[in-house]
């Protein structure tokens, strides 16, 4: 049969573009699960990877992607079906078939990939449940791709004509819609998220400053009596001010070796000490555990003593 006498340039993109849906619709929804999975089934030797803040920001770009693509696929797929539907014929385009059964070969490949590192962490010590869940995904994922697409090529079927594959289309919508609403309820609402990066923030600048007073004290041997002596015009530093009231932060020499840094938060850090680091700041913070900057709502001071044998004083050359 000639393809070019029953179809057109339309079909084979709207074939071509309902693939291309699938795939990023597959890789946002696995890139979801994995985050939940490092959220609530952590691996104690990835401590970066399994923080509160690091899984919250490689959740919010796949799952704003599938909100829109997911939707796209499953209409532009049920368009594509009505059309088969009617035109018969069209179920031997050559593009169709190129694509599905390129899509075949691609999950039979995940398959045994996944397979295959699922054997060596096995022998490598590094089967865990983190692990096992996060292969089980993509298995899961790869497998149910493999069997809908099978049985429409081998069969002959549809959703519109086959009631088993119509409860296997809308089981698995129903799955992507749970795991995208239970992504935003992880994501966390966009007022709480800001409340949350403002407090990022001013962790980041609160350790910039700390910087600057040890370098100050190592320098010239005595703690600044303001902020504005931290002033640096050929470094080009100054001290930060609070992101949101623009007010400048809360310092006080407590010592000849100490200080304090205080500071106005809008919400409380996460107590996990597997939270190592915060990517929202600039630079990751590192915290070692005892909460070094853990904070409650509200104004929070830090109290800080030099030690000079980690931070000596640098010498000055003889006059």
């Amino acid at each position: 049969m000639d393809d070019t006498k029953t179809t057109g340039p339309r079909d084979v993109f709207s074939h071509l573009l309902a693939i291309i849906f699938l795939y990023v619709s597959v890789f946002s929804f696995g890139s979801i699960v994995f985050s939940i999975i490092n959220l609530y089934f952590p691996d104690l030797l990835q401590n970066y990877g399994n923080s509160a803040a690091y899984v919250r920001e490689g959740l919010r770009w796949p799952l704003a992607v599938l909100v829109i693509v997911f939707p796209l696929y499953v209409w532009l797929s049920y368009y594509l079906e009505r059309d088969v539907t009617k035109n018969p014929e069209k179920r031997e385009l050559k593009t169709r078939r190129w694509l599905l059964y390129f899509t075949l070969f691609a999950t039979t490949i995940a398959i045994v990939i996944d397979l295959v590192y699922l054997i060596f962490a096995f022998l490598n010590g590094s089967l865990t449940l983190h692990f096992v869940l996060k292969v089980l995904t993509v298995l899961a994922i790869a497998v149910a791709i493999f069997i809908y697409y099978l049985s429409i090529l081998r069969k002959k079927m549809s959703v519109s004509t086959s009631s088993s594959v119509k409860i296997f289309a809308w089981s698995a919508v129903g799955i992507v819609a749970l795991v995208i609403i239970f992504g935003f309820y992880v994501a966390g609402s966009p007022k709480a998220e800001r409340a949350r990066r403002f407090d990022a923030q001013r962790i980041g600048d609160l350790s910039s400053i700390q910087n600057q007073i040890v370098n100050f004290w190592q320098t010239k041997q005595r703690m600044p009596i303001s902020l504005d002596e931290l002033r640096d015009d050929i470094s080009g530093f100054m001290a930060p001010k609070d992101p949101e009231t623009a007010l400048s932060y809360e310092y006080k020499a407590t010592g000849e070796k100490s200080f304090e840094l205080c500071a106005t938060f809008v919400t409380a850090s996460n107590d996990n000490t597997s939270d190592r680091y915060d990517i929202s700041t600039p630079y990751p913070v590192f915290n070692d555990g005892k909460g070094v900057w853990n904070h409650e709502a509200g104004r929070v001071c830090f109290t800080r003593t030099i030690d000079p044998d980690l931070y000596p004083p640098l010498k000055r050359p003889l006059q």
